[in-house]
Order: C-alpha cells, then sequence, then structure tokens
C-alpha cells in the first residue's frame, strides 16, 4: 500500500471522481482512495449472503447504540477506529473460554473451580453449571472476577462420582461461548 503525505492533488478531497475512484479520510487522518463498487442491478443473493446481511444489521443497530458506551471509546482512543467500529467488531467475536481449572475441587462443598475466559473487548459474565453423570444439574450459578482473565466460583452442592462442569463466558453484545471438563 502506497502513502503519500502532504500531497497538494488529493489534500482534503473526499467523496467520489466520476464513477471510477471514491475518496474518504479516516480517523487518524488518513486518505484512502478506492475503486467504486459496481453491482448488478440483477443480482440475486445466496441464503448464505441474505444471513450475512441480516448479520450485518443487528450488529450495525447493536453498534449505533453502543458507541457511546465508555468501554468502546477508550478501546478506540488512539487507533484510526471508531468507538462504533470497535462496537461493530465486538458484536461478532464471541469470548473464549481458555481454562477451566478445576484442580482445587474434589467434590466437596467450598471449593473452588476457576475460569479463564477472554474477549477482544471485556466479559461480562461467567457461569458454570454442575451436572451428575446422567446429565441432572447438581448446582449452578455466576462465578466472581478474581482478577485479569481469571473468575472462581465455590460449590455450594456436594458432587460424587464423574461429575460434569460447564463453564458459560458472555461479552457486553450477549455472545456466549459455553466450554466442558469432566463426565464420561
Amino acid at each position: 500500500m502506497a502513502k503519500v503525505r502532504k500531497n497538494l492533488v488529493i489534500n482534503g478531497l473526499s467523496g467520489s471522481l466520476g464513477e471510477q475512484l471514491v475518496i474518504r479520510h479516516d480517523k487518524a487522518g488518513r486518505t484512502i482512495v478506492a475503486v467504486s463498487p459496481s453491482f448488478d442491478p440483477d443480482r440475486t443473493f445466496s441464503e448464505a449472503q441474505l444471513q450475512t446481511q441480516d448479520r450485518f444489521r443487528q450488529a450495525t443497530a447493536y453498534a449505533k447504540d453502543a458507541r457511546e458506551e465508555d468501554v468502546y471509546v477508550e478501546k478506540a482512543e488512539g487507533t484510526p477506529q471508531t468507538a462504533y467500529n470497535v462496537a461493530m467488531a465486538d458484536w461478532f467475536h464471541a469470548p473464549e473460554i481458555l481454562e477451566i481449572d478445576v484442580s482445587g475441587w474434589n467434590g466437596a462443598v467450598g471449593e473452588v473451580i476457576r475460569v479463564k475466559a477472554l474477549d477482544d473487548v471485556k466479559v461480562t459474565q461467567v457461569s458454570l453449571m454442575i451436572t451428575d453423570a446422567q446429565g441432572a444439574v447438581i448446582e449452578q450459578g455466576g462465578a466472581v472476577r478474581e482478577g485479569g482473565l481469571w473468575w472462581q466460583y465455590t460449590t455450594t452442592q456436594p458432587a460424587s462420582g464423574t461429575p460434569r462442569v460447564v463453564a458459560s463466558a458472555r461479552d457486553l453484545p450477549g455472545n456466549i461461548t459455553n466450554l466442558e471438563v469432566g463426565g464420561s
């Protein structure tokens, strides 16, 4: 990509140049020159394309409302992105559960299960569900942020046999990711 600075011809220029070029400026003050898009007026969209368009409509609606939130404004500071861009990207990016640490849990009441969760902006909630081998829920509840990427859940019910732990992480737009350990 070529970088042009202090060019007298395009300095301050924006809009379209004929039907061939589109000129715009980003937040960082860079001038972007691109070929004008062209579309067949009789085009039809596949089902996958229609679904993608619907997802973008939902992401746009979320980003329009969320762009004023401090977390997105702060994340965009010092970058070429706007808070709207950050919110839009966050809508498409679900959180990740990196690890479920059950090393401090033997099935007794009052023991701790730790979950390591990450998101591109912010993990807002982590919850756990513990089930028995047949899938019956023994207990469930919200974890508490421990610090950094770690969250901790303190058990309230005894669990024997081969219990299964399912962790769920949620981010600001409401994306949820699940990870499970244990069971047979």
